[in-house]
């Protein structure tokens, strides 16, 4: 799926590397009680396996889900007009990528997630998208209205 927008797309698993991603986790996540996941396949797939050699509870949660992109799912990124990258841009928070999902509202169902989270005060790990990371990122720094110049193009650190 490589230089493909997906988000709602369900795509195929690499195994090997969710296999090798599942002996890199099983330790690190000892002692995890809840894994709380995307619906997303590709996510679930991963929390299922390291639950089973955790003990960990799988949570799937909607909110955790990566960014939906519409009409531009599946689509190459080159082929998403200009025009519509710019308005995006430029109507960061508001504007509807493919007439789906807005910027904010993935920051709003993040920021739902993680206020239930705190409310909960469970020891969980999310499994999720890098949209969800990003946005996840952000409001932790306190960003909760950010531009299409402050939106992480790059891995962010996690702990």
């Amino acid at each position: 799926m490589q230089g493909r927008v997906y988000g709602s797309t369900e795509v195929t698993v690499d195994e090997v590397a969710q296999r090798d991603a599942v002996v890199r986790l099983r330790h690190d996540l000892a002692g995890v009680d809840v894994l709380r996941t995307s619906p997303r396949e590709r996510c679930r797939w991963l929390a299922q396996r390291v639950a089973a050699v955790t003990g960990a509870q799988v949570v799937v949660d909607d909110r955790l889900a990566e960014l939906d992109f519409g009409s531009w799912e599946g689509r190459l990124w080159s082929e998403v007009p200009r025009a519509e990258i710019d308005a995006w841009s430029q109507e960061f928070l508001d504007f509807r990528p493919g007439g789906a999902e807005s910027t904010r509202e993935l920051l709003t169902r993040v920021s739902q997630a993680l206020r239930a989270e705190r409310r909960e005060n469970a020891d969980a790990v999310w499994i999720t998208h890098a949209g969800v990371i990003r946005a996840l990122h952000l409001l932790l720094a306190g960003v909760d209205r950010p531009t299409a110049a402050q939106w992480p193009t790059k891995a962010v650190p996690f702990a």
